[in-house]
């Protein structure tokens, strides 16, 4: 931001609202002395020059903020004010004020939780558990928290009970995330809240912690439900005696509405996600009961991943290319070999792209794949039979023949593209998994 725009931003806002105060909008006037207000403050840490300056800024903001209380507590006031006597519906009114007053906190509970329910997915992903490759046990952990106790109730009665807790960890880019896709397609009649730490945080002290406690309100209100926190290493890392005051309520607001005295988790499931599981802390790795270690794809489930990244694409792959492939990506995670196959789909594209001379082929239409021409043009090689020097310019967009990708392609691609995770933070991985968890 520029010097000094900051300062004006802050003056032109308590202009408008000295002039709407003055035309009694007090409620609009109230947002505008606040928003001014943090405009100045933010002048005085990066722009002022001189404590003079900041002086003078420090004494404005006093001066606001004492007629942004005033307003305010006028405003309080006028949402309480008696009705007319006489008025036949005053019993009644005063019996709706006396439960509105009883409420305490319920019009700031509203404001708080409507900010959460953007964290709901309304719209399903579509990720079966079929499109998730391998991962066999944690797809068994999941469908016993979630799909199970929803479909047969009477099976989780008395002591026996669903996890409350399920922690997925691993290297990035094997899928967890996806995991969470699709249980939120599959698990049908629960509410799924995919939350991030951006959805918690707040500049306003206490409110962190209070949109904390909301979100476990919220689900309780619409259980079953899941509440999925992707990276949660940002939010619940370990404690410490130098930690911002702030962050340490967060953390703790999120223990006791875990697994805390008086919170009802009957129904739900809280589901977190990281890379880096050792930085948790311990009483937060306790309340997930199960920890679940989604390792680097096997030559199987990479295998399965070519195949669904190919898609229905228009390849000449066999059987034997893709496990020759599968056997070359040990060390891929599964975002990895995600990346290998888009490369190598481009590859066909660049040949269109970069073609001299094209040649007539039979091939189904482009427009309607039932319809067989005779007159679609592909890119070949100067010397081939019937090549025609043009560039891809001057080909209609109805008579491209699109290349096949082919195993050179692929191979084309490997060579470039290169593994993300490196060995010391799987050697980390596997030894939390040692300690803590179970394989995936």
């Amino acid at each position: 931001m520029a010097a000094g725009t900051t300062l004006q931003k802050a003056i032109d806002l308590v202009t408008k609202a000295t002039e709407e105060d003055r035309n009694k909008n007090y409620a609009e006037a109230l947002r505008l002395y606040e928003h001014g207000v943090e405009y100045f403050l933010h002048a005085i840490k990066y722009e002022a020059q001189g404590e003079k300056a900041k002086d003078s800024i420090r004494a404005k903001c006093l001066q606001y903020l004492d007629r942004a209380e005033k307003l305010k507590e006028y405003l309080k006031k006028g949402k309480k004010k008696p009705v007319k006597e006489g008025d036949s519906s005053s019993k009644d009114d005063k019996d709706k004020k006396s439960d509105s007053d009883s409420d305490g906190e319920d019009p700031e509970k509203k404001k708080l939780q409507s900010k959460l329910e953007g964290a709901i997915v309304i719209e399903k992903p579509h990720v079966k558990w079929s499109d998730v490759a391998g991962l066999d046990a944690a797809k068994e952990a999941l469908k016993e928290a979630v799909i199970l106790p929803i479909k047969f109730p009477h099976l989780f009665t008395g002591k026996r009970i669903p996890w409350k807790g399920i922690l997925l960890f691993g290297p990035p880019g094997t899928g967890k995330s996806y995991l969470a896709k699709a249980v939120a397609t599959e698990a049908n009649n629960s509410t799924f809240f995919s939350v991030s730490s951006s959805d918690l945080m707040s500049k306003w002290l206490g409110e962190s912690e209070k949109l904390v406690k909301n979100l476990f309100e919220l689900a309780r209100q619409h259980k079953p439900s899941i509440i999925f926190i992707d990276e949660i290493d940002s939010m619940c890392s370990a404690r410490s005696d130098n930690e911002n005051d702030s962050v340490r309520r967060i953390k703790t607001e999120f223990l006791v509405q875990m697994q805390g005295v008086g919170n009802d988790t009957d129904g739900i499931l809280v589901l977190g996600a990281t890379n880096i599981p050792w930085v948790l802390d311990s009483a937060i790795r306790r309340r997930f009961e199960k920890r679940i270690y989604i390792p680097l794809p096997e030559a199987h489930a990479r295998l399965v991943m070519f195949k669904i990244h190919l898609g229905n694409t228009s390849h000449v792959l066999t059987e034997e290319n893709l496990r020759e492939l599968a056997g070359k990506t040990e060390g891929y995670s599964g975002a990895d070999i995600s990346i290998v196959v888009r490369d190598a789909l481009m590859e066909p594209v660049r040949k269109v792209q970069t073609a001299t001379h094209f040649k007539r082929v039979t091939g189904p239409s482009p427009t309607n794949k039932e319809i067989i021409c005779d007159d679609l043009l592909v890119p070949c090689s100067p010397g081939d039979d019937g090549a025609i020097e043009m560039s891809w310019v001057d080909v209609p967009s109805d008579k491209l023949f699109e290349p096949p990708v082919t195993m050179r392609d692929m191979l084309k691609s490997l060579s470039r593209t290169k593994p993300t995770v490196n060995d010391d933070d799987l050697i980390k991985l596997r030894k939390f998994t040692e300690d803590f968890g179970q394989e995936g």
